[in-house]
């Protein structure tokens, strides 16, 4: 009898078990300032000029059982560029580099996730960017994950790429040293 029950109980386990570890659906916490999609390019060679993006939003999903299934998408409204300088920020908006007013958001699409052991992976997927899409690489960590003090869970993760502008259609002429911007994400998303 007693083993009857247990292989019962098993069976229930081994069904419901599958349903357990599905995919979680985040939203990127960015109405509370948790998530920053930052830059970085050289000046001339000499220096780094620094700034961000201070409007987008996007979501998630992760699989701790089958972490290749996971999904990122994001919009970026391109206007939203905030190098610290107004002046210069007119220009990024300008046509020589985003031209907003032509192409008021970027986007990124999720192609694929490979997880290594030691919490890093690499996300690839289409970024769209002054109307020109290419595939990209992200170099990602993950930072931790949980219950919130407010009832409910969070999961972060951090990233690095570089982007070549030309690949954009963008070629104002930096130097040499400034063919490329350097992107760091942080993102956490809170659970749906």
């Amino acid at each position: 009898m007693k083993s009857r029950l247990l292989s019962r109980i098993a069976l229930i386990i081994l069904l419901i078990a599958p349903a357990l570890l599905q995919a979680a659906d985040y939203v990127i916490d960015t109405e509370k300032a948790h998530a920053f999609i930052q830059f970085r390019i050289k000046h001339l060679g000499y220096s780094w000029l620094l700034g961000r993006f201070n409007d987008f939003d996007g979501t998630f999903s992760y699989d701790e059982a089958n972490p290749a299934a996971s999904k990122v998408e994001v919009t970026i409204r391109t206007a939203s560029i905030d190098s610290n300088h107004a002046e210069r920020d007119k220009h990024l908006r300008g046509k020589e580099f985003l031209e907003v007013d032509k192409f008021p958001q970027a986007t990124f699409v999720s192609t694929g996730f490979t997880e290594n052991d030691d919490k890093t992976a690499v996300l690839t997927g289409n970024l769209t960017l002054h109307g020109v899409t290419h595939p990209v690489s992200i170099a990602v960590k993950h930072i931790g994950h949980g219950p919130d003090p407010w009832g409910g869970k969070r999961r972060g993760f951090e990233g690095t790429t570089s982007l070549k502008l030309a690949d954009y259609n963008i070629d104002y002429d930096l130097g040499p040293a400034a063919r490329e911007v350097e992107l760091f994400l942080s993102v956490e998303g809170i659970e749906r």
